[in-house]
């Protein structure tokens, strides 16, 4: 009698859960800040919010690179604040560096990125195959969008030269 009594309350409550989960998912609960504490499922993430935050970030082509640019401002930009900024516009709060913006969502591999990841680097002088030094947004068919140097916010491709060899690891924030 007392399993038959377990196994009844065990059911009544996997229906809850169950009745909360479906409740979330009608109603299209989705995350708006990231943090290291959330998840993210493959049914949440938002691929139309991703492009629309990579076509966003488009319209800054050519914006000049500054280290240590401030948020405040978009005449110039670095790496993290240029980040910081293209999510902001939707809502998406991320802290101000690239090694903080690398521990929040959860990691997604490199062979599932979609519009919207932000894509994580060790590159430059600072480099030593471990440390976070740069961070852009993935923009679709294997092409990253961010800023550095000379070129200021461009598009790149993901898969050669340096970005390739200095890749460490995705992020789903969305």
């Amino acid at each position: 009698m007392n399993q038959k009594h377990l196994f009844q309350k065990l059911v009544a409550v996997g229906l809850c859960a169950s009745i909360g989960i479906t409740g979330m998912l009608a109603t299209g609960a989705s995350v708006t800040e990231a943090s290291s504490s959330k998840s993210v499922t493959a049914s949440s993430y938002s691929s139309s919010k991703g492009q629309a935050i990579v076509n966003y970030g488009k319209k800054f082509m050519g914006t000049p690179y500054k280290f240590g640019a401030s948020t405040s401002t978009t005449r110039v930009f670095d790496c993290s604040s240029f980040m910081k900024y293209i999510f902001g516009h939707y809502g998406i709060k991320l802290p101000r560096t690239s090694v903080q913006q690398s521990k929040v969502g959860v990691a997604v591999s490199k062979s599932n990125l979609k519009p919207g990841d932000l894509v994580f680097f060790s590159s430059g002088s600072r480099a030593n195959g471990h440390n976070v030094t740069h961070v852009a947004v993935y923009a679709g068919n294997g092409k990253i969008l961010h800023t550095y140097g000379s070129p200021g916010v461009t598009v790149s491709d993901l898969n050669s030269g340096n970005w390739k060899r200095t890749y460490l690891k995705a992020r789903r924030v969305l």
